[in-house]
């Protein structure tokens, strides 16, 4: 796949906050929300979804640790796009009709959180991105990404 062009691999929830997430079959992304059902879906702040590429749980478990989709707590695995080379601001197309908009690349992790206690290590404050939802509406594995804007 094109640097613009990735997929999902995984759409992933949670009921509470610092627990990884489960896998699910779709998601319904609500504008301005995040993710319907989702524990970290709040409303007005910038992270209101999370990506993480396929590609930087595979470095874990080439690493020797015992992780899968979800267990970063991210809401959605991508597979085929660099996330934290992306521009802030960038907006993507998911699926049918979500558009999302980057609002931040990484995150500083002021104490090891219960994910890293779980997993082993996390890529998350590295790797992983934090997306608002500008136009909503559902998501599933093998759902095409487009990157615009970058």
């Amino acid at each position: 796949m094109s640097e613009g062009i990735g997929k999902i691999i995984s759409v992933n929830t949670s009921k509470k906050k610092g627990e990884r997430k489960s896998p699910v079959k779709s998601a319904m992304l609500i504008k301005d929300f995040g993710i319907d059902g989702d524990a970290h879906a709040s409303g007005q702040w910038h992270r209101q979804v999370s990506l993480l590429a396929v590609e930087s749980i595979k470095k874990m478990q080439d690493a020797g640790l015992d992780v899968n989709c979800g267990d970063f707590a991210e809401n959605i695995t991508t597979e085929g796009i660099t996330l934290p080379t992306l521009p802030i601001g960038a907006r993507m197309s998911v699926g049918a009709s979500v558009e999302i908009e980057v609002t931040q690349i990484g995150k500083e992790c002021h104490n090891r959180c219960a994910i890293y206690y779980q997993a082993g290590d996390c890529v998350m404050p590295s790797e992983g991105i934090f997306v608002r939802v500008i136009e909503g509406g559902e998501v599933k594995p093998g759902d095409k990404i487009i990157v615009h804007d970058q």
